[in-house]
C-alpha cells in the first residue's frame, strides 16, 4: 500500500493543464499528462426502458453515439479521444448487459483507430449499486456480487480504464450535509468512506490487473457534488459546500494508496488536489458539463486538467445534431485552445486567466485555485491517517477561506460569513484523538441507517 507523505507537484509553475510528473499510457496510442489535453466524452441513453426486449435497441443507441462522436472527432482533427461509459443501474444489476455495451463501444473505437488513426481509450464506470440496500452491505450480498461481476465482465469486454463513483459513508453524510454538521461529515468521509475505499480499490485493482486495464480512480460526486448542487439551490451555504469539497480529498486519495493510477474521474473536482499529491493525470469537467449539471467552477476546473470532460449527456436531438456529437465538438474546441496555449509557451498564462475568471465569484471556486490547492494538499498529506487528514483539511480550508475573505479575494454575504465562523468553531472542536472521535460519533449514529460493522467498527 502506498502512503503519500509529500506532494508530487509542489511548484506552481509546474501545476498546469496537460502536464503531470507521471504521464500515463492508456488505450490505443494515448499518453495522458505529457503535454496534450484530450477530450473525454461521456454519453448516456435518453429515457427508455431497459430490459431483455430492449437490449438490442440499447446496444444500437450506444453504437450510434460512439460512431457519430468518433466521426466528429476525426473531422475536427482531435489528437485523441477518451470515451467514458457510465453504466446506468440496470446495466450493472445485469452485468452481462453492461458488458455487451462495452463490446459495441470497443468495436467503434477500434474501427476508427484502424481507419483514421484516432488515438483513443475507453473508461468504464460501473454503478455503485450497494446503496440500493439500506443499510448498505459493503462487501457481501447480491449487490456486491453483481458489482464485482460487472467490473470483471466490462474489463474482459475491452475497458481500458476502470472507475467508480463509490458511495460508502453516504448513508450518514446526507444528513450531515443538510444539517451543516461538520463532525458528521468528517466521520462519514474521513472514517466510513475512507475505510470502504481500501478494500473496494483492492478489488478494482485486482480486476484491472487480470485484464490489463488501468485502475483509474474514484469520485466523491455523491458527497461534494451533492453539496455543490444544494448550494446552487441555496439549501446549504456555499462556504459549507467549499469545505466539503476539501474534506473529500483524503477519502478519494485512498484509491491511489490502493493502486489507482489515474486518470482520476471527471466529476471528481477534488482531482486537482489528487494530482498535486500523486502526480498522476486527472480528468476534470466544468463549462462543457452544463449539459449534466450547473456549477460555479466552469473555467477554474480547466487549470490543471489532463482530460476535459462534458460529464454526461443524453442522446437527444439538438439543432446542431445529436447531443453527444455536439458535446464532442464543444470539447474539441475547448481542448484545442488549451493545447495551442501550450504550443505557444503560454499555458501558465491561460491557466491564470481561467483561474482569475472564477475564483472571486464563489468560495467553491476559490478552493480550486492552484496555489490554494498546493498549500492545503501539503497540510493534508502531513497527517498519517484518513481521519487526521480530514480533520486537518477542515481546519486548513477554513483558515484559508477566512484569510481569503479578509484579503478581499472573494466576497461573502453576511449569512455566508456567519456560517464561516460557525463552521470554524465546529472544526476547532474536532478531537485529535481518533479513537475518542469515533467513540463519540458511534454513540450518536443512527443504526437504522448504517451498519458500522461493514466499515470495521465494532462498538
Amino acid at each position: 500500500m502506498e502512503q503519500y507523505t509529500h506532494l508530487a507537484v509542489s511548484e506552481l509553475d509546474q501545476f498546469v493543464f496537460g502536464r503531470c510528473p507521471y504521464p500515463l499510457k492508456v488505450g490505443r496510442g494515448l499518453t495522458l499528462g505529457a503535454g496534450t489535453v484530450y477530450p473525454e466524452l461521456n454519453f448516456t441513453l435518453a429515457p427508455m426502458a431497459i430490459n431483455t426486449s430492449t437490449m438490442a435497441e440499447v446496444r444500437s443507441e450506444y453504437a450510434h453515439m460512439a460512431d457519430q462522436a468518433c466521426a466528429r472527432a476525426v473531422a475536427l482533427e482531435v489528437p485523441g479521444l477518451v470515451i467514458e461509459f457510465e453504466l446506468v443501474p440496470d446495466l450493472t444489476l445485469q452485468p452481462e448487459w453492461g458488458a455487451q455495451v462495452v463490446t459495441v463501444l470497443r468495436e467503434a473505437l477500434d474501427r476508427y483507430a484502424a481507419s483514421d488513426g484516432l488515438a483513443n481509450a475507453l473508461r468504464v464506470t460501473p454503478n455503485d449499486i450497494r446503496e440500493f440496500v439500506r443499510p448498505p452491505l459493503m462487501r457481501e450480498g447480491p449487490k456486491w456480487d453483481q458489482m464485482v461481476t460487472s467490473f470483471e465482465l466490462c474489463a474482459e469486454a475491452g475497458a481500458d480504464m476502470l472507475s467508480i463513483e463509490s458511495t460508502g459513508g453516504k448513508e450518514l453524510h446526507d444528513d450531515a450535509l443538510l444539517n451543516a454538521d461538520l463532525a458528521g461529515s468528517v466521520f462519514a468521509l474521513g472514517v466510513l468512506a475512507s475505510a470502504d475505499m481500501g478494500p473496494l480499490w483492492d478489488m478494482i485493482g485486482a480486476v484491472a490487473t487480470r485484464h490489463q486495464a488501468v485502475p483509474a480512480g474514484d469520485s466523491a460526486c455523491g458527497f461534494a457534488n451533492t453539496a455543490m448542487a444544494l448550494a446552487d439551490t441555496r439549501h446549504i451555504p456555499k462556504v459549507w459546500a467549499a469545505v466539503v469539497r476539501v474534506l473529500s480529498v483524503p477519502r478519494s486519495l485512498v484509491a491511489y494508496e490502493h493502486g489507482a493510477r489515474g486518470p482520476g474521474k471527471d466529476c471528481a473536482y477534488e482531482n486537482v488536489y489528487i494530482k498535486a499529491i500523486t502526480g498522476y493525470p486527472m480528468a476534470m469537467e466544468g463549462a462543457e458539463a452544463a449539459c449534466a449539471h450547473l456549477s460555479p467552477l466552469g473555467n477554474i476546473a480547466k487549470a490543471t486538467a489532463d482530460l476535459w470532460s462534458n460529464e454526461s449527456v443524453q442522446n437527444v436531438k439538438l439543432l446542431g445534431g445529436m447531443a453527444p456529437t455536439v458535446s464532442m465538438e464543444q470539447l474539441a474546441y475547448a481542448t484545442r485552445l488549451m493545447n495551442q496555449a501550450t504550443r505557444a509557451g503560454q499555458a501558465n498564462l491561460l491557466r491564470d486567466w481561467l483561474v482569475a475568471s472564477d475564483m472571486g465569484h464563489d468560495p467553491q471556486a476559490y478552493v480550486l485555485r492552484p496555489d490554494v490547492v498546493l498549500r492545503l494538499a501539503a497540510e493534508i498529506v502531513a497527517e498519517p491517517t484518513a481521519y487526521l487528514r480530514t480533520r486537518r483539511a477542515a481546519l486548513a480550508v477554513l483558515a484559508e477561506l477566512r484569510e481569503g475573505q479578509a484579503a478581499g479575494e472573494f466576497a461573502l454575504t453576511k449569512p455566508e460569513a456567519n456560517w464561516l465562523g460557525r463552521l470554524s468553531r465546529q472544526a476547532e472542536a474536532l478531537p485529535e484523538d481518533e479513537g475518542r472521535f469515533i467513540e463519540e460519533m458511534v454513540a450518536g449514529a443512527d443504526r437504522q441507517k448504517v451498519r458500522l460493522d461493514q466499515y470495521g467498527i465494532d462498538l
